[in-house]
Parts: structure tokens; C-alpha cells; sequence
């Protein structure tokens, strides 16, 4: 069975059309990402699949359910929502029982311990650093143990170490069984994490499979190269199309019919070349061909 199935589900704000004619299935196990510019649509999508809000069109099953099915969901929004004068402890307590209808003294504990957190379990949250009220707000939402999870954008606020500790949760709880969906913002991420991604531009869905899948439909058409003089090296390549500077690696996209032999010699001809390889381009580059200034540019002309 399937965790989530959408279908043909639109959302409209007075003039603005949030979704648009979504139609999506969430397998069971398996962590589902969304990317997606800001105002896409990924948010409001979110929202409706834990009844916050409701479709103007189409439906939206959780686990084989319309309505109901909600005490197995865990929901982390984007916004911050903890009571701030209440102790961390408590306030967790207090969720957790509220779901679960029993004491969670001791799953609240252990949480606490593994995002390191213990040594606040007696603050107010209002003395919390953004991070750790993150941490908090994580701990809330799984506490009460749910088959799905929604996190909007999880990582944001955390460092690199608290970012590391959230991650390994996550992937802890989907090899548990639980289905996780998350918003991000950071391609790394849902390259490295996501069983499957989704790409909604403007209210549609303009991607939708596994990171391998969306690549194939680009092919083998980006170069990474690494040169004496960096970027300064690349102008007027044979065949290529754009160049992105990455800093001690340059981004090349290659047009339709390029040889990237001839560009390796045309490359030798001006400079020591240390590595260059031919390979699919990366989330990051699909997202930005999408919805980048080209796109936009393309879609005007």
C-alpha cells in the first residue's frame, strides 16, 4: 500500500493557484522529497495532506484513508510553533501525551540524550538557540512514534553536527518503517537521502522519480573539469553551451552533438588540465535549468 496518493488535487488562494492538478503517490518505507523555489507549492501540498488545508479539486489518501488516519502522522511545519515560556521537557511531555494518550517520560528522555539536548530539559524554550528549538520541535513530531512523517525544511537553523545527528534519525525511522516526507532547499540533501524526489515549479509537478531516473532524462551532457587558471580557461569552448564556475572544479554544459574529446583538446591547448570527466548533471543543475533566470528567459521569448 501506498503511504500518500494524490489525485488531481488543485489549490487555489483567490487568484493565486498554489497546486495545481498534483497527482503523486508516496510509497510506503520510503523517503520522499520535495524541492521546489519558494512559493511553488510544496508547503501548501504539505498542509493539505495533514488537513490543514483542503483541496478545491481532487483527493488525497493517507494510508487508504480520505479522512482520519492523522494520530499516525507526525508533522514538523517550517514555522515554529512551541509554547516558549514552558520547560523542554514538559512541553515534549505534553505533546507526546496528547498523541499518544500515555506517559512518553522515558521516550522524551531518550531524545533528548540522542540530539543532545539533555542538558536543556529544564530550560524554558524561549532561552533556546534556533538549532535547539529545531531539535525540540523535531523531538515533538516523533515522539509519538508516527507511520508517516512531513518535516519542512528540517535542517534549517541546525550546524553541521546537529544537522548530522537529525539526519541519522531520519534515516533511522525509515529503516523502521516509518515513510518520511521533507522539504529542502539544499540539493545535497535530497541527492543523498531521498528514495524518490518531486519538483513543483509554479503549482505543477515538473519532476517526479528516483535521482537516477531524473538524470537519465538529461543524459551524459555536463563535463567537471579542473584546470590551470579556472574559469578564465573556458570561454568559447567547441560545443559548449555554459559554464559554471564551482570554484576548484568548472562546470561545463555540453550542447547537442558536442564531442567531449574535442573539448579535452581544445582545454589541453590552453592550459594543464588535473581531472575532467563526462556525467549527469546534478539536482542542483536541473533545478536551476528549470527554474533559473533561463528558464525564465526562455519561457518570455
Amino acid at each position: 500500500m501506498d503511504a500518500i496518493e494524490i489525485r488531481d488535487v488543485t489549490k487555489t488562494f483567490g487568484d493565486v493557484t498554489a497546486v495545481d492538478d498534483l497527482t503523486l503517490t508516496v510509497p510506503e518505507g520510503s523517503v520522499y522529497g520535495f524541492i521546489g523555489p519558494n512559493g511553488s507549492g510544496k508547503t501548501t501540498t504539505m498542509r493539505m495532506i495533514v488537513k490543514i488545508f483542503y483541496p478545491d479539486r481532487g483527493t488525497i489518501r493517507v494510508f487508504g484513508q480520505d479522512a482520519g488516519g492523522l494520530n499516525q502522522v507526525g508533522y514538523l511545519p517550517e514555522e515554529r510553533g512551541l509554547y516558549r515560556r514552558m520547560e523542554v521537557r514538559a512541553l515534549l511531555e505534553f505533546h507526546g501525551e496528547l498523541r499518544c494518550g500515555r506517559k512518553v517520560t522515558a521516550e522524551v528522555n531518550s531524545w533528548l540524550k540522542r540530539l543532545d539536548l539533555a542538558h536543556c530539559a529544564g530550560r524554558r524554550v524561549e532561552t533556546l538557540s534556533k538549532g535547539m528549538s529545531q531539535k525540540v520541535q523535531f523531538i515533538a513530531a516523533v515522539v509519538p512514534e508516527p507511520k508517516l512523517l512531513i518535516l519542512d525544511e528540517p535542517f534549517t537553523g541546525l550546524d553541521p553536527v546537529s544537522a548530522d545527528a537529525l539526519r541519522g534519525a531520519i534515516l533511522e525511522l525509515r529503516r523502521h518503517g516509518a515513510t518520511v516526507i521533507l522539504s529542502t532547499h539544499d540539493m545535497s540533501v535530497a541527492e543523498s537521502m531521498c528514495d524518490y524526489i518531486l519538483m513543483i515549479y509554479r503549482g505543477r509537478k515538473v519532476l517526479d522519480g528516483t535521482l537516477e531516473s531524473i538524470q537519465d532524462q538529461y543524459g551524459n551532457d555536463t563535463i567537471r573539469v579542473s584546470a590551470a587558471g579556472g574559469e578564465n580557461v573556458l570561454e568559447n569552448l567547441p560545443g559548449v553551451e555554459k559554464s559554471r564556475d564551482l570554484g576548484q572544479v568548472q562546470e561545463l554544459r555540453m550542447a547537442r552533438g558536442c564531442d567531449p574529446q574535442e573539448v579535452l583538446r581544445e582545454l589541453v591547448t590552453r592550459g594543464r588540465v588535473t581531472s575532467f570527466s563526462v556525467t549527469k548533471p546534478s539536482l542542483h543543475d536541473i533545478f536551476v535549468r528549470i527554474a533559473g533566470p533561463e528558464s525564465a528567459e526562455a519561457q518570455n521569448a
